[in-house]
Order: C-alpha cells, then sequence, then structure tokens
C-alpha cells in the first residue's frame, strides 16, 4: 500500500475534527443538525454554516486524492451535504401553504419557520412565538442551493421541486421592503419583537436572487424546464437600498458585525469596493475586542447584566450593557475567509494567530470554538471603566457549530486544500471587480405607416411595428401578465407571480416564447395608465431617466435594447407632425450620447445577436401552463385598459392560443366613443355657473334618498371646495375648507317632485361650452348615481358614467389640459400603478412620507410599505375632499421616488418627506414668481404639466432659484387656466459659501472657547468675511427700501421655508443632538419635550434615534419656524463641545428663538427702523426680516441666536469674570 502523503495526513486530521464534532450531531433520518445534545431543534441558517466544512473537506478530498478510499470519502462527505440540503427542502416544501400566502402578504405571521425538530422536519413554535421571519435564512438557503448545485452535487431531484424552489425566489424578491427580524431573530434591539428592515437580510437575498438566476437545477442533465428565472429589477432594488442602507445595519443597529456576512464571503453582495472598506473598518473600530467581535452595540445578549428571566429589554436597560457586550469569535472567522479571497497574507496570518490563541483544545487533540466569550460577574464594572482590559470565559454552546464549521472552511483555504472558486464556483467574489462600460440599444419603432412618414420627411428612417415581423412588440404589461404564470403547480396549490410590474432591466431583454422573439416597451411609454405619459415633454425626461438607469445597473451579459415606440400621442395637436420634443430626442440618441448615457441607436434585427434572451419556456404547450385555465383570468391586471399594437398580429385564422391570450389582456378593455362635443355656441350661460362643493352634491345625494337635510334650496350657494376652478388656495389661507358665500347659484334641474333630474343632467351634456362642464355633470353622476349607472347617452345602452369619464380623460389628454386630467383622474380614483412600488422605494430608503397638510391628525404618516389599495384610500382620506390634492399626492410621490433612485444625493439629511408642505410650498413659490393670489397660483400648479411639475419639484428639492413665464395658449383652447412654464436661473441662491458660513462659524466659536476668552467676549467681530446682511442696507421707511436689496429680498426667508419643507437639516445634526442631549435633561421645541432618557435606549448614529428627533420637530407647522429652531439648536450643539458636564435642566429652544428675535428687534429700533420692517408673523411672533436674515455675518441670525443662548444658559457657562458684553 503507498504511504500517506503529508497533505493527505492533515486532510485525515480535519475529517477527524469534522466527524467528531460536526457530523456527530447529523440526525440520520433527517440529515438535520440539532442545535446540541439537550436541544432538538434544528435552525435553518445554523444548519446550513454547519455544513460548509463537510461540503469543503469533500471537495478537498475529491482534489487531494492519494487513493480510492479518499474518493470514496469524498463521495461520502458530499452526500451528508445532500442529505442535510434536501432536509431542510422537506422542511420548507411541508409549509408551502405558508410561501404561498407570504407571496400576497409579506406577514410576519404567514411566513416560513426559521427552524424545525431535527428529527421529523416538525415545527415546534407556533407562528406566533417566534421571530420566525429571517429573509436572510431563506436566501442563504437559495444562495448555496446554487452554489453547490454549480460544484456538481444534485440537490433538486423533480419539476415539482424546482417550481418549489421558484416560489421560493418569488419568496424572498421583495426582501428590499420586507420588515424581518434578522440574522439575531430579534428585531429591533430592545429585542420586543418589533421586526425592521435588516441590511443583512437585503443584501443576503440580493446574493441569492443574482446566483440562482438563470442556474439549471437539475444541473448537466436538464433542459429548460429546470432553469429558474429572476427579475432583474428585483435585485436591483434590494442593490440601491444596500447602498443608502450601509454601513448602517437597520434603523435601531448603527453598525453589526453580521454584516461580514453580505460584504464579504459568502454573498459578496456589495459591488462598490470603498462601501465594502468603509463597512469593514466600522465593524473593526466599534465592535471587535480582544477575543472576536461584538454582534451589535449593546447587545445584552448573555451578558451578567442581562435578566433570564424575561425575554425583552426596557428601552431604557440598553445603556447597561455598553463596553459589556459578549464577544463571537466566530466573525474572525469571516475575516479569515474575507483574507483569502483578496489575498491578503496579512490579514490570515493575522486572525488565524487571534484564532489559536482563544480556541478551546482537549485532551485528545480536538479543537473546539465557543459560542461566545463573556466579562465574569465581578469585573463588569473594572470593564466598563477600562473596556477590554479584563480577561473573559468561554460562555454558550462548545463547540458552536457555525463557527467550528466555518473556522475548518477557513483552515482548508488557508492551507491551500481548497482554492477560493471552488467553494463559489458562481464566481460571486468578482462582484466588486472592474466593469466596462455599458451601451444601451435602442431601437425607434413607429406605431403606424402615418407615423413612419411623419418621421421620414425629418430625415429620419425607422421602421414600423408591422415592419419587423416576425420579431414581435408587445406593451409591458404583458409580460406581467405572462409572468403570472411562472412557477404554477396545481398539485402544491402554488399561483405563480404575483401580479407585480415589470422594470426597464426587465424590458431591456429579448424573450423567445414559443419559439418566436419578443420585444418589450417600457413601462413609462405605456399611455394607459397615469397621465404622466400623456405629456411627450415627461416621456422624454422618463426616457432619459431609464437611460441612466440601464447603463449603471445593467448586470447581464450582452447590451440592453430599449424599444422605444412612437404613437399618435406623440403628434402635435392636430396630428400633422411629430412633437418637436420628441424629435430632438431622436436626434441625440442618433448622436450616441443621451442624458449622460452611450447609446446605438438601430434595428431590432441588428441587435439580436448582442441582446441578452431569456427562454419563457414555462409558457411552451408541452407545460402545465393553460393560459385560458379560467375565463377571467388574465384579466386580473388593474391596469389593463385599451389598445396595444395592433399591427402587431397575424392574421386571426394563424392565432395561436398565444395571440389570443395576448389579444385578450389588450382588448379586455377597449373604449368606444360616445360623448357629445363640446358646443361651441358661447353665448350660452355656461350650464355651472363656477364649482360645486361635495358637500352640496352629497346634500342633493341625501335628499334623493329621502333624508331630512337642513332646507337646501335646489338653487345652492357655491361653497369653495373643488378645485379645477378658482376655489383652491394653498397658499393664503390656512384653513382649508372655508365656505364663502358667493352671489353664484348653480341651478341644477328638477324633476317634479322637486329632486334632481339625472335624465336631464345627461342631456345637458351636449350644450356644455367647455370639457370642464362635462366633468361637472359627470361628477355628480357620478356621486349620485355611480360609476355603473347607465345614462342611455342619445339612446344607446351601456354608456355607463365610467364610460363618459374615461373618454373625456382621453379627450383632455389630448387638449394636454392638465388641471382638468388630474381633476378626471381624481373622480376615477386612478392610481400611478407604481404607486405602491414608488413609495416603498423612498421608505426602503429610509425616508418617511407623510400625506395631507399639517397638523397632525390630518397629516397622515407613512413608515412601513402598504398595498396599493391601502395606500390610495389613505391618500384620498387625507387629502380631505380634494381629490386634485389626491391626484397630485401620488404625481409627486412618484417623482421623489425617480429622484430618490437617479440622484439620491438630493435627499442627504432628509428623513421625512411631507407631501402636503411640499404642495404648498410649491403653490406659494409659484404665487411668489407669478406675482398673483393664492388661489390664481393654486390653480396654476393643478395646470403645470407633468415635467414642469416635476421640474419645480427638482428645483424645490436642489434650493435652485427659478423662473416661471406665462406662455400663451393657442385661442382656440378649450382651457380657461393660465398656461406657464418653468425654466432654471442662473446660479443665484444659497451658494455653497453662503451655507459654509455656518461650518465657518462654528470654527470660530471653537477658536474662542479654546484660547480661553471669556464668553462675553463673542460678538462676532471676525465674520466680517461673510455677506453683510445689515439692517441698515434698507431704508427705514420700509417702502422704498425693497428695491435696494433687490432680487435678494425673501431669499433667506425662501431658503428656510423649502428646508423647512422638506426636512432637511445640517450635515451630522442628530448626533450633535444626542451629544447635548446628554449634557442636559431635554430639548423642549414648541411644547414637546425630546428627553435625555432617549440616549440611553439609542446610540448616536442610530436612524431611530434621527426619527425620534424628527418626529418632534415635525410637530411645528410653518416650516420657516421649524428652521430656526433646528439653527438654534445647531449653535446649542456647538457648546457640547466644550468641556462642561451639564448645561441644566430642560432646555426651552422656543424661548432661545424668541430672545434671538427680541435682541434683533431692539438692534433694528436702535437702528431707527419703523413700519413694515419690524412687522410680525402672526403665527410665531417672530419678525419677518428675521426670518430673511442671512444665518452668518454681524447681523446673521446665528449671531442673535448665540448671544440668546448665552444669556439663557449664563450660569452653566465657564466664566473668567467678565461680564455680558
Amino acid at each position: 500500500m503507498r504511504s500517506r502523503s503529508n497533505s493527505g495526513v492533515r486532510l485525515d486530521g480535519y475529517a477527524r475534527l469534522v466527524q467528531r464534532t460536526i457530523l456527530c450531531h447529523q440526525n440520520p433520518v433527517t440529515g438535520l443538525f440539532s442545535a446540541g445534545a439537550d436541544h432538538k431543534d434544528a435552525w435553518v441558517r445554523d444548519n446550513i454554516y454547519s455544513i460548509l466544512a463537510v461540503w469543503g473537506l469533500g471537495m478537498a478530498y475529491r482534489k487531494n486524492a492519494d487513493r480510492d478510499e479518499d474518493k470514496a470519502k469524498a463521495y461520502e462527505l458530499e452526500q451528508n451535504v445532500v442529505k442535510l440540503m434536501r432536509g431542510l427542502l422537506q422542511c420548507m416544501m411541508r409549509q408551502v401553504d405558508k410561501v404561498e400566502k407570504f407571496k400576497r402578504t409579506q406577514s410576519t405571521k404567514d411566513c416560513l419557520h426559521a427552524k424545525y425538530n431535527s428529527a421529523t422536519c416538525a415545527t415546534v413554535v407556533g407562528d406566533d412565538q417566534w421571530g420566525h421571519l429571517q429573509v436572510d435564512a431563506t436566501s442563504l438557503y437559495l444562495l448555496f442551493l446554487a452554489q453547490m448545485t454549480a460544484s456538481g452535487l444534485r440537490i433538486i431531484f423533480t419539476l415539482d421541486e424546482v417550481t418549489f424552489i421558484q416560489n421560493l425566489v418569488f419568496y424572498i424578491e421583495a426582501a428590499y421592503k420586507v420588515a424581518d427580524y434578522g440574522i439575531w431573530e430579534r428585531g429591533d434591539k430592545t429585542n420586543q419583537g418589533i421586526p425592521e428592515l435588516n441590511t443583512s437580510s437585503v443584501g443576503m437575498a440580493k446574493a441569492a436572487l443574482e446566483a440562482i438566476d438563470e442556474l439549471d437545477l437539475f444541473g448537466a442533465h436538464g433542459g429548460h424546464k429546470s432553469v429558474i428565472h429572476v427579475l432583474p429589477d428585483e435585485v436591483e432594488h434590494c442593490q440601491s437600498i444596500l447602498y443608502s442602507m450601509l454601513p448602517r445595519a437597520s434603523t435601531s443597529k448603527e453598525i453589526d458585525a453580521g454584516l461580514l456576512s453580505i460584504i464579504s464571503y459568502p454573498a459578496f453582495a456589495v459591488e462598490d469596493v470603498n462601501l465594502v472598506n468603509v463597512t469593514k473598518s466600522e465593524i473593526i473600530s466599534k465592535l471587535q475586542g480582544r477575543y472576536g467581535c461584538c454582534r451589535f452595540l449593546r447587545d445584552g445578549y448573555k451578558t451578567p447584566r442581562e435578566d433570564p428571566s424575561r425575554l425583552h429589554y426596557d428601552p431604557a436597560e440598553l445603556k447597561l450593557f455598553e463596553n459589556i457586550e459578549c464577544e463571537w469569535p466566530v466573525f474572525w472567522t469571516y475575516f479569515l475567509i474575507d483574507g483569502v479571497f483578496n489575498e491578503d497574507k496579512i490579514q490570515v496570518q493575522e486572525y488565524r494567530e487571534a484564532l489559536e490563541g482563544i480556541l478551546i483544545r482537549e485532551k485528545n487533540g480536538i479543537v473546539l470554538m465557543p459560542e461566545l466569550y463573556a466579562v465574569p460577574p465581578e469585573k463588569v464594572d473594572e470593564e466598563y471603566e477600562n473596556p477590554h482590559s479584563v480577561d473573559r470565559i468561554p460562555v454558550g454552546k462548545l463547540p458552536h457549530l457555525w463557527g467550528q464549521s466555518l473556522y475548518v472552511l477557513s483552515c482548508l483555504l488557508a492551507e491551500g486544500f481548497l482554492a477560493a472558486g471552488e467553494i463559489d464556483p458562481l464566481n460571486r467574489r468578482f462582484s466588486t471587480g472592474f466593469k466596462p462600460d455599458v451601451v444601451v440599444q435602442v431601437t425607434v419603432l413607429a406605431e403606424s405607416n402615418k407615423i413612419k412618414n411623419l418621421l421620414q420627411d425629418h430625415g429620419i428612417n425607422v421602421q414600423s411595428i408591422a415592419d419587423i415581423y416576425p420579431l414581435r412588440v408587445q406593451p409591458a404589461r404583458i409580460l406581467s401578465n405572462l409572468y403570472t404564470m411562472l412557477g404554477r403547480n396545481k398539485n402544491m396549490k402554488l399561483s405563480g407571480r404575483p401580479h407585480r410590474h415589470i422594470g426597464v432591466l426587465g424590458t431591456s431583454k429579448l424573450y423567445v416564447i414559443r419559439n418566436q422573439i419578443f420585444a418589450f416597451t417600457p413601462q413609462f411609454a405605456d399611455q394607459h395608465h397615469f397621465y404622466l405619459a400623456l405629456d411627450n415633454q415627461m416621456i422624454v425626461e422618463m426616457l432619459k431617466t431609464e437611460l441612466a438607469y440601464l447603463t449603471s445597473c445593467w448586470r447581464m451579459t450582452g447590451r440592453p435594447v430599449l424599444t422605444f415606440p412612437i404613437t399618435h400621442t406623440m403628434l402635435v395637436d392636430d396630428g400633422t407632425d411629430i412633437h418637436p420634443a420628441v424629435l430632438a430626442t431622436i436626434r441625440k440618441l442618433e448622436d450616441g450620447y443621451f442624458g449622460g448615457a452611450r447609446v446605438k441607436i438601430g434595428k431590432l434585427s441588428e441587435f439580436l445577436t448582442t441582446s441578452f434572451h431569456t427562454y419563457l419556456s414555462f409558457l411552451d404547450p408541452d407545460c402545465d401552463v393553460k393560459l385560458f385555465d379560467d375565463p377571467n383570468e388574465g384579466r386580473n391586471s388593474p391596469d389593463s385598459e385599451y389598445g396595444g399594437y395592433p399591427a402587431d398580429f397575424c392574421e386571426k385564422e394563424s392565432q395561436d392560443e398565444l395571440d389570443q391570450y395576448i389579444n385578450d389582456v389588450l382588448q379586455s378593455t377597449a373604449l368606444k366613443s360616445y360623448l357629445p362635443p363640446t358646443s361651441k355656441t358661447a353665448n350660452q350661460p355656461p350650464v355651472f355657473s363656477a364649482s360645486h362643493s361635495t358637500k352640496e352634491i352629497l346634500s342633493i345625494m341625501a335628499k334623493t334618498k329621502g333624508l331630512e337635510v337642513p332646507a337646501v334650496p335646489m338653487s345652492l350657494p357655491t361653497k369653495v371646495l373643488n378645485t379645477h376652478r378658482k376655489s383652491l388656495n394653498l397658499v393664503d389661507n390656512p384653513h382649508f375648507f372655508e365656505t364663502k358665500d358667493c352671489e353664484n347659484v348653480l341651478h341644477l334641474p328638477e324633476d317634479a317632485h322637486g329632486d334632481l333630474d339625472c335624465k336631464k343632467l345627461v342631456e345637458q351634456l351636449k350644450e356644455c361650452p367647455t370639457l370642464h362642464d362635462q366633468a361637472d355633470i359627470l361628477y355628480i353622476l357620478h356621486i349620485l348615481k355611480g360609476a355603473d349607472w347607465d345614462t342611455e347617452l342619445d339612446g344607446q345602452y351601456g354608456v355607463t358614467v365610467h364610460c363618459l369619464l374615461n373618454e373625456l380623460y382621453r379627450k383632455a389628454g389630448l387638449n394636454q389640459e392638465w388641471g382638468l386630467i388630474r381633476y378626471i383622474s381624481g373622480i376615477l380614483k386612478k392610481r400611478v400603478e407604481v404607486l405602491a412600488e414608488a413609495c416603498t422605494d423612498l421608505l426602503s430608503h429610509h425616508k418617511q412620507l407623510t400625506v395631507g397638510l399639517p397638523p397632525e391628525p390630518r397629516e397622515k404618516i407613512i413608515t412601513t410599505p402598504l398595498p396599493p389599495e391601502e395606500l390610495t384610500d389613505l391618500i384620498y382620506e387625507a387629502s380631505g375632499q380634494d381629490i386634485s390634492i389626491a391626484v397630485l399626492t401620488q404625481e409627486i410621490i412618484m417623482y421623489l421616488a425617480m429622484y430618490v433612485r437617479s440622484q439620491p444625493s438630493l435627499f442627504v439629511e432628509m428623513l421625512r418627506l411631507r407631501i402636503g408642505l411640499i404642495i404648498q410650498v410649491m403653490a406659494t413659490e409659484l404665487a411668489q414668481s407669478l406675482k398673483c393670489s393664492g388661489e390664481e397660483a393654486s390653480e396654476s400648479l393643478m395646470n403645470l404639466s407633468p415635467f414642469d411639475m416635476k421640474n419645480l419639484l427638482h428645483h424645490i428639492l436642489s434650493g435652485k432659484e427659478f423662473g416661471v413665464e406665462r406662455s400663451l395658449r393657442p385661442v382656440d383652447s378649450s382651457s380657461s387656466s393660465p398656461a406657464i412654464s418653468i425654466h432654471e436661473m442662473g446660479h443665484s441662491g444659497a451658494t455653497k459659501t453662503e451655507r459654509s458660513g455656518i461650518t465657518k462659524l462654528k470654527s470660530e466659536m471653537k477658536q474662542f472657547f479654546h484660547e480661553g476668552h471669556s464668553m462675553s467676549s463673542i460678538t462676532f467681530a471676525s465674520t466680517r468675511g461673510s455677506t453683510p446682511s445689515s439692517p441698515t442696507s434698507t431704508s427705514p421707511t420700509g417702502s422704498n427700501g425693497d428695491t435696494s436689496r433687490g432680487d435678494r429680498r425673501g431669499q433667506w426667508l425662501r431658503r428656510r421655508r423649502l428646508d423647512g419643507a422638506i426636512n432637511r437639516v445640517p450635515v451630522g445634526f442628530y448626533e450633535k443632538v444626542w451629544k447635548i442631549l446628554q449634557k442636559c435633561h431635554g430639548l423642549s421645541i414648541d411644547g414637546y419635550v425630546l428627553p435625555s432618557s432617549t440616549t440611553r435606549e439609542m446610540t448616536a448614529c442610530e436612524i431611530k434615534f434621527a426619527v425620534h428627533v424628527e418626529s418632534v420637530l415635525n410637530h411645528v407647522p410653518q416650516p420657516e419656524y421649524r428652521q430656526l429652531l433646528v439653527e438654534a439648536i445647531l449653535v446649542l450643539t456647538f457648546l457640547s463641545d466644550i468641556e462642561v458636564n451639564s448645561i441644566g435642566g430642560i432646555i426651552h429652544v422656543d424661548r432661545i428663538v424668541h430672545m434671538a428675535n427680541d435682541l434683533f428687534l431692539q438692534e433694528l429700533k436702535s437702528f431707527g427702523a419703523t413700519g413694515r420692517l419690524l412687522e410680525k408673523d402672526v403665527a410665531t411672533g417672530i419678525c419677518h426680516f428675521f426670518y430673511d436674515s442671512a444665518p452668518s455675518g454681524a447681523y446673521g441670525t446665528m449671531t442673535y441666536l448665540t448671544k440668546a443662548i448665552i444669556i439663557y444658559l449664563h450660569d452653566f457657562l465657564p466664566s473668567t469674570g467678565c461680564a455680558m458684553q
């Protein structure tokens, strides 16, 4: 017999170690690992990590086989792995009903369990008795299922199992919006069972989705049917959330060592090297000790101060665990493996030596990895005073299987038995590598030959949709419908993918369905949805956004191909030519660059070889999937209205089942035309002299039902409620729904009984001079009779109010009357299809939303993702009776989501986006720019085109100045509203230098304190460098004084109003507030107290703390006042850097602001100012001119705030005997 080589002997040593410490715990029946001798539970996550050593050892034996027994040993070890993975599969497949439910509810009660009985695969605790929802555990399973299958193991046996795995993909697909209990099963760190969005779960889900995409689960023996499909847009969602959260781990944990598993092995989910390094150094600096790393700051688990009799902690108790958290050696194995992957020999050496020092050696030479090291109870105070000084003792499980397994794996890697690529056959480790530039291929297609010819007149040659046959083009919603067939399985009662929208990454691939090649047009080009697609400038804007998105986010092989259809709505009003914005876009695309993206324009047939193809084999005729199981199926998509690309269809006879299905979805509600044209005889009195309130209509409604209503005559005085006439005032009047008695009276036709005659109302539709009047009549009918009431217009049956409204919506769209379009959208309760997604995008970037106008009972806060219906209802409820506001709210949420994806930097230091305030500020801005009344400004706002609305929002977010121009409408347009366009001005506005005045001021203050000046010497003599806003520059009379400040007047007021409305705070603000709270009992803001006890529960960088501060600040209804309070707190925070232990009890911030205001007024008076300059704001009592002063400068607000603070805190500050100047 050949002698054993040295490496063989060492391998046998590891095999003995694995056998005695890991495999001895494997259940012979199920293959699962129990947590210990006394614990029969098998945790999903721990089981997967525990088997990795066995998998690695099997591969090492196969590679270094000296003799035949080694190959047998390799096979045996590999089968142990397969047995465990199939055991976990059994556990999950028994809960198939939960997977089905969870796809729809994403509720903590409908999720897969986190642990099972290791002997029977049964569940061990109830659905609500444990933090079961742990997306990272399910994702880890899928990630290693993919890696192990790619390494050659066969784990999945049947097509039913393949379908189940496909449904697990749907289960983790929504990870980016699912609050779960995370890797430590605790959720929020108070351990009170509050789930939260965890970075480690999102990262693991992203890695699993990428790894398993297009993977054949039968390995080399499979075909199209055993391939798993993942939609790339879901992966991208996870990616953007990771970037917005890291290095934070969740709202309550500012850093967590568990993040090592996603920035390095096994997930490698983060593609930005800098972000990986920042996260790694945060973990090392904040969590690493002498025995391993803590899991997170203030983690009480197994510390001597933890009360073992209860699971939860009291919030204020968390500070007790500071500096004495237990240290876990398992994290060092992650660092060790990370060093091997990065080929960093020093890191490998350092962590191997560190691990040698803390492993526990038994007599027979077996080394064991303890679960954690704790501080001995008698030395707690010593460790608290001097962290990392006390020798700790091992506590918990011995060995800790998860750690033991990773230790063995890291040794096999470090000693060269395994190469990095063998435990990562799918090459996840290259995720941070160099990526070549993406070139987006764009195909412009004309909807019809007429449009093709119009384009040819301009020298642009494109194909029409009919020309590209046999290639097919369909709108994105067809793809959404087809994808609902994926993963269906009757035997297991699985319904396939929930109907979700497919983003631009999904529509930029080519699809092979039943041997035909399909291209899909992106979602934004679909007019059947919300009215945004009716605005051609907006279409161009969205195209720009999507191209930029493709350039930065495309990860697949091949190039993305975007199909851009030119439809009849892209013509100018009379249909004789292409809209200039669309023409200019096509020309720009031909240049090769558009909106910062590299593009190549060409025919679809030229791109076939360079694009990515996905085979949707689950739609093949021989698969189980029936396109028409049920006559109603496929029509359940809420948004399929009329119209597809008719030229795409072949002759009726040759249509197969697929074509019929596509036809069916497209035709499910084709619109017909019934509405009479508006009458041109303008000398008739308008039917409705002004707008009509909902209340008034409701009273008519009550009357028709015979209810008693306080005597309302049939001709009703108009109340100011509705939106599309000059009624809504977002600016001057804080109380929205006040009744003004106008002389205008609304004459509604009555029948013989004195009730409202709806039939006559229908007849009046023919006499309306404008579309607005038709909308009013239909609105009344809609409220009285409901949407499905048959008007029997012109004697035709089946003409419902809903039909007529839809048609009116289309007409308004062709005339581009945006105010009317928004009004009808409101009546129809249309919702942006991607509203829920947009809302989720903002929430998962840690931006909370509020809808409705402040104060709070009316303003509704959204902190967790809601289903679309619930969200829409909430928005309509918060908007009061005002339907146009409800529609505008949705529109703005949509734009904010577009910006948070494409320009996240706009949202720095904003935590809560208050949509109602943003709308108010938009109207105020228009009123100031147009110098008009609030009502006119509000109406102008409602009439802005979506493109201008989005621009206005961008200017408000970015703080740029902008100009507003009234443009003249063509005379024949039936709209009464003024048309307005918005354009950017030169870079005036608050410049960076002006904003940096604050930092300059701060450094000057520090200088004063450190040079030992007495506090009294602060009169800011040295700030002359910044713009002085001396009151003397404005003449005292106040009337002709406006000119001397020129355009700058109102600029700082505007700046404060904008920052207050979008809740923007200075960088690092919340951490500074945390420091201040450590030195006083609390801050009182407008009657609400922020107590210092919050710092006992939360650490400085926690999002949870920032949200808490924000919620107190949000009680202030006036944005400019809120901003002054923020400035006052900022000046206070400069004090937290001075060596003062305490600055008193509760500090009243409002008092400080009012003191500063009084000082300011005194000084103004001393300069002889009178009249308008001294005017105060009624609501807050602050001088208007104070609001409008720059922060820095000798007469800046900061100067007065500092003086006020010095007077207020006089007793606590170090004085050197000098009096206050």
